[in-house]
């Protein structure tokens, strides 16, 4: 793929680009983009799920990071499962990063995602990071996630001059309130890394995701919809051969509900502003082996 000339759709957070001009950085001095070289990934999303055109947040990045509070404000499982589908779909690492442990236990939404086999961390508020820095160190991060989760108080911890500003949580709507207004890259402390934090979300649209992105990174389950599963199938319908592929044994079938929630996510139910939290009677996300509903084929 050959480097592509600067148009009118410019370059986002991310992108290499080519420059023209003096590039030394001193006071007066200009340089222009002429050019953005080819993207190794892309973070897409659109602004909701009827919309047809969407955006590129970030380019290059290698790995998703998912900030979610656990309290102050309530975690909102949908939202994390459509930012797992978007990283899917972007072929990026995802990375379930949850907040204010000192605030409530981590144990029910940990459970919620184990199926997936997502990597996690947990941290408090002024606590240590070295286990976050560890999953870090070398790649390039986004951080995404609701506003008053944590992810600028996060950046200022990880990056002690970001000064990126941080809010807090409105008592009545209990939501975050927004303080950053676009994405900035910075780099980690001695140039191990580079993390992006972006604005808060409130929706993440996924009208550009297409299953086959999503079940690709399920590797026991994508050989079993390759074998057994007719083109075109969504995997939700009552027909689907992957019931009969974990039957067989395959593959488990907490990992088949999960791949079934994470599909039912880019289908358009789109998150309330009272979503309920991680447990399971609360409808939020499955426990392992508590699947979405599934429906009869289509006539």
């Amino acid at each position: 793929m050959r480097a592509r000339e600067l148009g009118r759709k410019g370059v986002v957070v991310g992108d290499r680009v080519a420059l023209v001009g003096d590039v030394s950085g001193d006071p007066d001095t200009l340089a222009r983009i002429v050019r953005v070289e080819p993207r190794t990934s892309a973070l897409r999303r659109t602004a909701d799920d009827d919309d047809p055109f969407e955006r590129i947040i970030v380019a290059n990045a290698d790995q998703l990071v998912i900030v979610t509070a656990l309290a102050d404000p309530e975690p909102r499982p949908r939202l994390i499962d459509r930012c797992l589908v978007a990283a899917y779909d972007a072929g990026m690492d995802p990375l379930l990063c949850l907040t204010k442990a000192d605030l409530a236990p981590a144990d029910a939404l940990v459970a919620a995602y184990a199926p997936l086999g997502v990597p996690y961390v947990v941290t408090r508020r002024g606590g240590d990071l070295t286990e976050l820095r560890g999953h870090l160190a070398g790649r390039t991060s986004v951080l995404v996630g609701h506003s008053g989760v944590g992810k600028s108080t996060l950046v200022n911890a990880l990056v002690p001059d970001a000064d990126r500003a941080v809010s807090q949580v409105n008592a009545v709507t209990g939501r975050g309130r927004h303080t950053s207004s676009s994405a900035v890259a910075l780099e980690l402390p001695g140039g191990d890394g580079w993390i992006i934090d972006t604005p808060g979300v409130r929706s993440f649209g996924l009208a550009h995701v297409r299953p086959e992105s999503v079940i690709e990174a399920f590797e026991d389950l994508a050989e079993g919809a390759a074998e057994r599963c007719p083109p075109h199938c969504d995997h939700l319908q009552e027909s689907c051969g992957l019931d009969g592929w974990v039957a067989d044994g395959h593959a488990g079938r907490a990992r088949l509900d999960s791949l079934r929630r994470l599909l039912v996510s880019r289908e358009g139910e789109r998150e309330t502003d009272h979503e309920p939290g991680p447990e399971v009677a609360g409808g939020g996300a499955p426990a392992a082996g508590q699947g979405p509903e599934r429906r009869s084929a289509r006539r």
